[in-house]
Parts: C-alpha cells; sequence; structure tokens
C-alpha cells in the first residue's frame, strides 16, 4: 500500500447521510478502518437508530454552509455522500448564503439528477473537500456478476432483462432514470422522481396478468460513480415480491446492495431471483 492510500485510510471521514442502509454500511465500514467519523445526516431522510455514540448533527437540505463548517472544524477532507434524499421543492430548502451560492449555479441550466448532484460535487470540491465513493470506504458493498440467489431468471425472464438493458443505457444517456420493469417484452414504466419502489407499485396494475416481469437497474454511462450509484434493498425486494414480480437485474460492479447477506436471504425466503449484469452485454 502506497503513502498516498494510507493518508486516506486514516484520515477522518465526513458522512453526509441520506435515508436507507447505505449510510450505516459505510460507517461501519470506515469506523472498521480505524478512521474517525462525523455524520452530518440530513433532516427528513437520514435515520437515527445508528448514530447513538457517533459524533453528529442533523441538517436541513438548505444548510450546506453550516455542514461546510462542521466538517472543516473537524478538520475532515475526505467526505461521502450517501443515502436516498428526495429532491426539494425550492419553497422547503431555506438555503443559507452557500446552498443559495450553489442554487444560483444550477439556476443557469435544465439539469438531470445527476447534473444537480455533479454541481453539488464541483462546489464542495471548490472548498477543498475530497469526494470519495462509498464503494471506495466498503467495496463489499458492490454488486458481483452473475446469480446471486438459487431462484433463476427462466428464458421469458432473461427476455426482459435483456430488454431492460438495451432502455435502461438509453434513458440513462440522457439523464432519465437508472430503473425500468418489464413484463412480456414490454416496458411497463421507467423510474422518474417518484423512485424504483413507487415505479414498482406504479406498474403492477399494468400488466395482463396478476404476476410477472423483471426490475432492470443500471449505472448511467456518464454516471461519477461516487455520486448516486443504483441501489437495490431489502425493501425493494420486498416490494417486488408484494407486486408479484420476478426479480432483478442490476448492474455488476456498478451497483451497492446493502446487507448483502440479509438481502440475498429475503430474496431466497420469496423465490425472487437477483443476477449481477453487465450493462454492456446483459444476463447470461
Amino acid at each position: 500500500m502506497s503513502t498516498s492510500e494510507e493518508i486516506i485510510n486514516d484520515a477522518p471521514l465526513g458522512i453526509i447521510a441520506g435515508g436507507g442502509a447505505l449510510p450505516e454500511s459505510v460507517l461501519l465500514a470506515a469506523q472498521d478502518q480505524g478512521r474517525t467519523v462525523y455524520v452530518a445526516a440530513l433532516k427528513g431522510s437520514a435515520e437515527d437508530d445508528f448514530l447513538d455514540g457517533v459524533d453528529h448533527d442533523f441538517y436541513g437540505l438548505g444548510a450546506g454552509g453550516s455542514i461546510v463548517k462542521a466538517l472543516r472544524k473537524r478538520d475532515i477532507k475526505d467526505i461521502v455522500m450517501i443515502g436516498s434524499v428526495a429532491r426539494p421543492h425550492f419553497s422547503d430548502l431555506r438555503p443559507d448564503m452557500w446552498t443559495a451560492g450553489v442554487i444560483a449555479k444550477i439556476g443557469l441550466k435544465a439539469l438531470g439528477d445527476n447534473d444537480l448532484l455533479v454541481c453539488i460535487k464541483d462546489a464542495l470540491e471548490a472548498e477543498g473537500f475530497a469526494l470519495r465513493g462509498a464503494h471506495e470506504i466498503a467495496p463489499e458493498l458492490i454488486t458481483p456478476e452473475g446469480l446471486l440467489t438459487k431462484h433463476k431468471p427462466d428464458k421469458k425472464a432473461l427476455i426482459d432483462i435483456e430488454r431492460g438493458i438495451a432502455v435502461a443505457r438509453a434513458l440513462g444517456a440522457v439523464d432519465v432514470g437508472q430503473a425500468v420493469i418489464v413484463y412480456d417484452g414490454l416496458v411497463l414504466g421507467v423510474e422518474g422522481v417518484e423512485g424504483t419502489d413507487e415505479l414498482i407499485k406504479r406498474c403492477a396494475d399494468y400488466r395482463k396478468k396478476d404476476k410477472g416481469g423483471v426490475l432492470v437497474k443500471l449505472c448511467k454511462l456518464q454516471q461519477d460513480k461516487r455520486l448516486d450509484m443504483p441501489t437495490i434493498g431489502i425493501k425493494t425486494l420486498q416490494n417486488l415480491y408484494d407486486y408479484g414480480f420476478d426479480g432483478i437485474a442490476i448492474h455488476a460492479g456498478q451497483s451497492l446492495i446493502p446487507e448483502r447477506a440479509a438481502f440475498i436471504e429475503t430474496a431466497n425466503n420469496r423465490k425472487l431471483f437477483v443476477v449481477g449484469v453487465d450493462g454492456a452485454q446483459g444476463a447470461e
């Protein structure tokens, strides 16, 4: 290991945390590496059940300047932005001056989700911070390639996966969502601002029968892997099961699965397939 890698691994880490299981996974991985961690938890998104005994504060979405000050106070350079955050309405932000400056730059463009995240990343890097990906801190979160479950996709599901990959790649190129649902070769829906779980619910009624169909979720070709990598959690599995879908194809090497052992056990118990696919080539 090089000296620069040692410095990175020993350096204190700041986590700007949204919702879901990923912030806790990154926290635990950093602690296992002996790093001190500060969590800037976002109100209304981040959960607090993993923060006992952890240096943390809660912030509104418009409090970017306060977060920057807290990170500097602790001599933190490395930061991870992780977890789900609903895109806010401007009237709910109440931005401080730092955040208002970022918003002013964003307002000059017609932006998708990736562009928005890139603007925030650029603003933080301009302040001297180094953005790290969750997969850099916790590589065990990365989705491996191939079948991860006992249940396998049948020939019909494989065709749907191939169709879903082609559509997801095309949509990702124009920064529209990461996920699609395909049933009998038909695209039932693509992910919008509502997120993956709402996509599942919306598409359930579009099928000819009560069951069937697959979810395909890919990383966008232009996506900065340190930002918003596709993630599938146990809640999404449960929604797929509840609404009668067959399984998931998710981008191998470019997506995250938190709590993987429990995730795979849940999929097996519900007879759902989970397969890590090459986003350029599809499933085997």
